[in-house]
């Protein structure tokens, strides 16, 4: 099984193609505002190199949240037209999920953290089974020390934004622990498939003030 990865819920492109649990191709490129402009083609440069058609692929698997607004929208969208055009699997995960997953810590608690600003973050707590301890939310950062203070163990934070709180690693995708936790999980109707933001949109937020 020919299988594409796409998370775009940062400022990287993260994508990879697994043939057969195998990574056979690969991007990690930092494109921030400019992921709107080149993920397609860089997608389409991997497909290439690979000498793959885009029927070739089984299966998409997206990232669909939380992170970036903007960029949670250019994979989702991206993920959903490709599947449905050339009628393929897709699924989705959560970004979270896939931090924990990649994490080289020992730790017995893996924390994967994004910047959600305004002293806010998205995150949730795994322990070394990867099973969730905190489900995935958005929380005010002070609220989440509290929390990890008082584990029964010791915690590894994995992110790559400036956040201040100690025992960071810096987020370093595992493609292949990754795409193969995740290749058997039941598709999804396509058009079924939504960002997951864990938040209101500032728009959404302005909304329902306005609305109280």
């Amino acid at each position: 099984m020919k299988i594409l990865y796409i998370d775009t819920t940062s400022p990287y492109l993260y994508c990879a193609i697994s043939n057969n649990k195998e990574i056979t191709g690969e991007i990690q490129e930092r494109l921030d505002k400019d992921l709107s402009v080149f993920t397609l083609p860089k997608i389409k440069d991997l497909l290439d190199k690979k000498q793959y058609q885009p029927n070739d692929i089984d299966k998409i698997i997206v990232v669909n949240g939380p992170g970036s607004f903007t960029g949670i929208r250019i994979g989702v969208t991206i993920a959903k037209t490709y599947a449905y055009s050339f009628q393929k699997e897709i699924t989705t995960i959560n970004s979270l999920q896939a931090m924990a997953l990649s994490s080289k810590s020992q730790s017995i608690y893996k924390v994967p953290m994004i910047d959600a600003r305004r002293g806010y973050v998205f995150t949730g707590i795994y322990d070394s089974e990867n099973n969730s301890i905190l489900k995935e939310q958005y929380i005010k950062l002070e609220t989440l020390k509290c929390i990890l203070d008082n584990l029964p163990g010791n915690f590894s934070v994995i992110t790559n934004d400036n956040i201040e709180i100690e025992n960071k690693e810096e987020y370093v995708p595992n493609f292949e622990k990754i795409i193969n936790h995740y290749q058997d999980k039941e598709p999804q109707n396509a058009h079924l498939v939504n960002p997951v933001y864990l938040k209101l949109t500032e728009a959404e937020e302005k909304q329902a003030i306005e609305t109280i």
